[in-house]
């Protein structure tokens, strides 16, 4: 299987700081993140314990140095990082790579899982 090709999202400028947006990348339901220090990140949108793709919809803040997302739903918060559940450790959403080219938001193929 060979790499996955960085898709084009939307102008980082379109992006509101601490909000998410939902997109269709790769065939996937995506939630792309911009923090209030500027950075960009994309997360799997499923939400695994409402079972919606809801996480677009999310609050975005800090927990101990860690920005992350909330659920809208039952407030689970996700490493914006790494899709990983800040309160239960063996649930994760899925994280992507994520390039800004010339503006233009980019997002890759899956990230690996964290150990």
């Amino acid at each position: 299987m060979g790499a996955v090709a960085w898709e084009p999202v939307c102008r980082a400028d379109e992006l509101e700081f601490e909000r998410g947006v939902s997109a269709l990348v790769h065939g996937q339901s995506i939630a792309i993140f911009r923090t209030a220090s500027d950075d960009i990140f994309a997360l799997g949108n499923h939400d695994p314990f409402a079972r919606r793709s809801v996480l677009a919809r999310g609050i975005v803040g800090l927990r101990r140095g860690i920005p992350f997302v909330g659920s809208p739903v039952h407030k689970h918060a996700f490493d914006l990082r790494t899709g990983m559940c800040l309160e239960v450790e063996t649930v994760s959403v899925p994280a992507y790579e994520v390039k800004v080219v010339d503006g233009m938001v980019l997002v890759g193929g899956r990230l690996r899982a964290q150990a």
